[in-house]
């Protein structure tokens, strides 16, 4: 079938009052991303020693009796999905929502993202919002963005998040959603996560997926087809500083990993109030996120290594060929190649 893409309102002659909504909807989910969690810990954790004591009391009570929630589908609210402020996020860079093939809701997917960027900008508002319309645009699925299961420990965050379809990004997790009686479960997993952060420079394409076959193995236990999807753009609303690979600089962000689960990165957008200083608004560059064809993978309950390894080397085929398909229609040079690693 030919390309479908969302609908987007003029860029052109945006009104002040626009332009500042559309940045107040962009600082705002870079506030939230970034400190959110850790505001909402330090203060269930202060009020233990105030006059406010029982709050924290009966929100931990609350967070012991909830523990397993995100890892039994969560609570998602379409309410939330559907504020006016996702949309000011949208057309602030803007966001497009690109079909390239029907996704039949008689079928379950795992929908590998890529690149991580810094913050998955384009991949929260396209599929954690109906900002782009993902319902109408694939009528049945029901999609669920999962993250770093880390985040869910962290007190009013996790009940934030979860109201968007996010659910953590472990085996339990997914093995709930993709066993739900009800087909057209959409999980889309960051396949380079928090390694792939690090090589979010402005204008290369470099992919953590050589040997992330943690995925392939997922949709093989559950017969979901697999979908490749590239958000062009994803990598240019920030700058970064990246670190050689074997400096000292960039070992110490490994190690953080590996005992965090996320790289700490130094990144910086522009100035609130002047695009030529610096700050944590995020440049405005089109994002555009595309969504491939499926790839059918039949059920198998104890894959083996060489199935793994065929629909692994099929999936990064397909993917090498979506990035070719679209990079010249989405503003890359013809000469760009995907990297991966």
């Amino acid at each position: 079938m030919g390309v479908a893409t969302t609908l987007l309102p003029p860029t052109t002659s945006k009104t002040l009052q626009k332009q500042h909504l559309e940045a107040v909807g962009a600082y705002q989910y870079v506030l939230t991303f970034l400190f959110m969690g850790p505001f909402f810990s330090l203060l269930v954790f202060v009020l233990l020693f105030t006059s406010l004591w029982p709050f924290s009391v009966f929100y931990l009570v609350w967070l012991y009796v909830d523990w397993d929630t995100p890892n039994q589908g969560g609570r998602r609210s379409e309410w939330i999905r559907n504020w006016a402020i996702w949309r000011q996020l949208r057309d602030y860079y803007p966001v497009k929502l690109v079909k390239t093939a029907e996704l039949p809701p008689d079928r379950n997917y795992v929908l590998g993202a890529h690149p991580h960027g810094i913050m998955c900008t384009g991949f929260l508002c396209n599929f954690s919002t109906e900002s782009n319309g993902f319902s109408q645009l694939f009528p049945g699925l029901r999609p669920w963005l999962a993250v770093l299961a880390g985040l869910f420990y962290l007190p009013v965050y996790r009940d934030y998040i979860m109201s968007f379809g996010l659910c953590p990004v472990s085996r339990q997790s997914l093995d709930f959603i993709l066993s739900q009686p009800q087909l057209g479960q959409a999980v889309v997993i960051m396949v380079g996560g928090a390694h792939e952060a690090l090589y979010s420079v402005p204008g290369e394409h470099c992919l953590t997926l050589q040997k992330r076959k943690g995925f392939v193995r997922l949709a093989l236990r559950h017969g979901a087809s697999l979908v490749p999807v590239y958000s062009f753009g994803e990598n240019d609303i920030f700058r970064l500083k990246a670190f050689a690979t074997g400096s000292w600089q960039h070992w110490c962000q490994l190690t953080f990993k590996k005992f965090m689960g996320f790289s700490p990165c130094i990144f910086w957008g522009r100035g609130l109030f002047s695009a030529t200083s610096w700050g944590l608004l995020p440049f405005a560059v089109p994002i555009t996120t595309v969504v491939g064809r499926p790839i059918p993978v039949p059920q198998r309950l104890h894959p083996t290594e060489e199935e793994v390894n065929h629909y692994h080397a099929l999936y990064m085929m397909a993917l090498e060929q979506l990035f070719e398909e679209h990079k010249e229609s989405c503003g890359v040079p013809a000469s760009t190649c995907l990297t991966f690693i």
